[in-house]
């Protein structure tokens, strides 16, 4: 979330174990932010390739699928913690989620908040996916944190794809990235833009390349400290030290072999696939 207390009065937790979850690579944002803070966590990280992208889901389609996937992954990997890192699933469905789920759940929100504490121009510019974006959550978040600020919204299902080829390990034109946020900065009134909100899990791996192709000096902000700092405080106290680094996916890994691969430059070498007819896991790769 955004709006956390400083990480000071929580105690670093010595043990237990992390389940951070996205439709595809972009949640490994946030998986490395948690790492960072808390090394001794046992962190395991699942992606729904079998419904990816969720930012062209309809809504119903989302509301079905997230708590059914949610409870299939929480029974294969046994979570203290459900981190749902994406602003797409958690703008809709995380009170149906936390209903589903006997552990507690984090979810992640649009930066808004800090971003409109550090805009100057009070023009900033939101980058998400196009669920993100017409959400009534977002409109909310708007209203409570940057009611006087202007909020110039773009959605980009591409740079979800252009995330996911970096990811990868691609080499992407940077013309590409540039083409992706080019919309936001020629609405009217994006000229001023002087903060943008990375409001999709996805878009930190591109960080660089979005700074490289912004039209001016632009700060990138997104919430992957606060949300590691809030999983942190949730962690119940005297769990057990144990070994992470499991990912799971919701389909077939053959042709998956790229994002194995992925998942294990990022520290999860040992993927398994969830059966969604099943209560358990298939080993699916190594």
């Amino acid at each position: 979330m955004t709006d956390v207390p400083p990480l000071s009065p929580y105690p670093i937790p010595s043990g237990g174990r992390v389940l951070v979850f996205d439709s595809g690579v972009g949640g490994l944002t946030v998986a490395r932010e948690i790492m960072a803070l808390a090394p001794d966590l046992a962190v395991d990280y699942s992606a729904d390739t079998g419904f990816f992208p969720y930012g062209d889901k309809s809504d119903d389609a989302l509301r079905a699928r997230l708590p059914l996937v949610a409870s299939v992954l929480f029974k294969a990997a046994r979570p203290d913690v459900f981190v749902i890192a994406c602003n797409t699933a958690s703008t809709l469905t995380l009170p149906d989620v936390r209903a589903a789920l006997p552990c507690p759940v984090v979810g992640t929100v649009p930066a808004i908040k800090p971003a409109a504490q550090i805009s100057r121009t009070h023009t900033i510019g939101l980058l998400a996916t196009p669920g993100t974006i017409r959400r009534a959550y977002t409109d909310q978040l708007i209203a409570s944190f940057a009611s006087e600020a202007r909020i110039i919204k773009h959605g980009s299902v591409e740079l979800v794809k252009l995330a996911e080829a970096v990811a990868r390990g691609e080499t992407v034109p940077l013309e590409k990235f540039a083409e992706a946020q080019r919309p936001m900065f020629e609405a009217p009134g994006g000229e001023r833009i002087d903060t943008v909100v990375l409001a999709c899990t996805h878009f930190p791996l591109v960080r660089d390349q979005l700074v490289a192709t912004a039209p001016r000096d632009i700060a990138y902000i997104d919430s992957g400290e606060a949300i590691a700092r809030q999983t942190l405080r949730m962690m119940p106290p005297g769990r057990p030290i144990s070994n992470g680094g499991t990912g799971y996916i919701t389909d077939d890994p053959a042709g998956r072999t790229p994002l194995v691969d992925t998942l294990a430059r990022f520290g999860f070498g040992d993927v398994q696939q969830v059966d969604m007819g099943q209560s358990g896991p298939a080993r699916a790769a190594s």
